[in-house]
């Protein structure tokens, strides 16, 4: 273990919450009984973690992260083990790369990796009689980091907390692997070159907060959005990333610093690649897509994220050009990946890229 988990003091609750029904679970509206917590001061570093019970946090108003919203944050999951031997991470230590990432960017300092793992395999260890045991179900995990300094300025904070909340949830579809209706956003934009689409911040979630209602509005669950710049080049689908079948390749946007680097998206390449089904990581145009359709070279679309894993795409609207794909119905490439990736997470297919850490 990390020199700095050694200094870990550990308060436990004397007020446990009574656990919820695993079979009536949403995603992130129940949380556990505890929280990590590691400050850091300039000049100090990281320092004083702890685990305590699950609570309020005690903020000054002039706190930065209230008005200059230097903040970032990561999710994840873990699972109950198919095998019954304990519980699994699925890929912890690419959510601490790419936190860093995201702090390099907005002038968070770095965490060790090592702490972020090791922090999170320890306040599983405090609440992992939370992890529900019921088919779709997971443990959900949310580190996330704040500014704390008290002052009006605009510069980086002096001050910041490092806390991880855990949240036992539900499977992202109720009612089952359901294909979603998607409106092509063309006003509202998400990122450009040279701004933060590459970053894991509240900021880009709460910029398509106005196009998602606008889409809801027209009866669509989710946005395509197109590139900030000409409105034409593929991007993301909501908060994931867009995957397009056509002509047997599956296409999808690079990782050129306006979309997120997703980690079920990075799964999703390899098992592609694995497979020898050709992957195009390039930009192409909304016209592109609309055309493959209208030739009938589009057999699926999908989106690729920590919530929903895959999300089949059934039905598109670009200005006024509606169209179908698969006949609405989940593709077979889609089926495939969201089993693929399940399984391996839950333990039911071999882990033959080491991706999982047992707990």
């Amino acid at each position: 273990m990390n020199e700095l988990l050694e200094t870990l003091k550990i308060t436990k609750t004397t007020h446990p919450k009574e656990k919820p029904d695993p079979a009536a679970l949403g995603f992130g509206q129940v949380f556990t009984d505890h929280m990590f917590l590691l400050d850091y001061d300039e000049g100090q570093g990281w320092h004083d973690p702890v685990i305590v019970p699950y609570g309020p946090i005690p903020l000054e108003p002039a706190a930065a992260v209230f008005h200059y919203a230097q903040e970032m944050f990561e999710g994840l999951k873990t699972y109950i083990s198919a095998d019954g031997d304990g519980l699994r991470l699925f890929r912890p230590d690419m959510n601490a790369k790419r936190t860093n990432q995201t702090n390099a960017r907005i002038c968070i300092p770095l965490i060790d990796e090592e702490i972020y793992v090791g922090a999170i395999k320890a306040l599983i260890g405090m609440d992992r009689d939370w992890a529900p045991d019921y088919p779709g179900t997971s443990l959900y995990i949310r580190p996330f980091i704040i500014a704390t300094e008290s002052f009006l300025g605009v510069r980086s904070s002096n001050s910041f907390k490092f806390i991880i909340i855990l949240s036992p949830s539900g499977p992202y579809y109720k009612g089952g692997l359901t294909p979603t209706k998607i409106y092509v956003e063309d006003n509202y934009v998400r990122s450009a070159e040279g701004l933060t689409g590459d970053a894991k911040i509240g900021g880009n979630y709460v910029i398509g907060l106005k196009a998602q209602a606008c889409a809801h509005e027209k009866g669509y669950d989710q946005v395509l959005w197109l590139d900030g710049k000409e409105r034409r080049y593929v991007e993301e689908i909501g908060t994931s990333n867009a995957f397009f079948v056509i002509d047997g390749e599956v296409y999808t946007a690079p990782l050129t610093g306006t979309i997120l680097p997703g980690i079920t998206r990075d799964s999703v390449l390899t098992i592609l690649r694995d497979r020898d089904i050709p992957v195009r990581e390039e930009r192409f145009t909304i016209h592109e897509v609309y055309q493959a359709a209208d030739e009938g070279r589009l057999s699926e679309v999908f989106a690729a994220g920590t919530a929903a894993v895959i999300s089949p795409v059934g039905e598109m609207l670009w200005k006024d050009r509606h169209i179908t794909i698969n006949g609405g119905e989940i593709g077979s490439l889609s089926q495939e990946l969201y089993d693929t990736i399940t399984g391996i997470q839950s333990g039911y297919l071999p882990d033959t890229h080491g991706w999982t850490v047992k707990l």
